[in-house]
């Protein structure tokens, strides 16, 4: 690694992704990609402790999906700046990592030019989204952000969201336990206290709102009951 090198850490959960991208961008001049994470819980943990200059992250991922990744990356290393890489082309996505604090947003069905050009301009401070996206979509989405209500989501704490997304995936109380390396008890609190602020009670309600809020794709939902 060249000592100016925009350092990169890639995270998502197929590992034929990350082996093509990382072959991809280690054969440009100027990057280096220093770290890999299969779900969320490791790339935050990934970034924490390398500070890298950009994070890719996949939109979908276990453990955290890749809004929740991007906003508490930029709590643990303010530096670093996130580029979600999806195949969704939604607005709400689109929305939430503007909010969440990404500074780009690639689809992965656009040309490997596409993302290049897009960690250059995030490297060097400047929001980017890939075709067919425009630089006025940006500030559509961004002023949409601005004049939004608060969500309950945002009331959430980083642990409540953390139980929330196991618990989408269908992990019980003990599960997430030993995931999030806490007590049954304390993940049952922070799953109750997770229902009580997003007024779910059941599991069929937490799947429900999980893909109204864009959480999941559907098709990962195979029977929400």
């Amino acid at each position: 690694m060249v000592k100016d090198d925009i350092t990169i850490v890639l995270a998502d959960d197929h590992h034929i992704v990350r082996q093509g991208v990382k072959a991809l961008l280690d054969s440009e001049p100027g990057f280096s990609v220093v770290g890999e994470a299969s779900d969320g819980l490791k790339a935050v943990n990934l970034v924490s402790s390398l500070k890298p200059r950009i994070l890719i992250a996949d939109l979908m991922m276990p453990g955290l999906n890749g809004l929740e990744v991007t906003r508490q990356a930029g709590k643990v290393s303010p530096n670093t700046r996130v580029i979600i890489l999806s195949m969704y082309l939604n607005e709400p996505y689109v929305i939430e990592a503007l909010q969440n604090g990404a500074f780009g947003y690639v689809l992965k069905e656009c040309n490997v030019s596409d993302l290049i050009h897009a960690i250059w301009e995030v490297a060097n401070g400047r929001h980017y989204l890939s075709p067919p996206l425009s630089e006025r979509a940006i500030e559509v989405y961004l002023e949409k952000t601005q004049d939004s209500n608060l969500d309950p989501y945002d009331t959430l704490t980083s642990r409540e969201k953390e139980v929330l997304q196991l618990a989408v995936e269908g992990l019980s109380n003990p599960d997430i336990a030993v995931r999030l390396f806490i007590s049954p008890r304390t993940a049952e609190t922070h799953r109750a206290n997770m229902m009580r602020k997003l007024h779910l009670h059941t599991q069929t309600d937490l799947i429900k709102y999980a893909l109204k809020k864009g959480l999941i794709p559907t098709e990962d939902i195979r029977n929400p009951s």
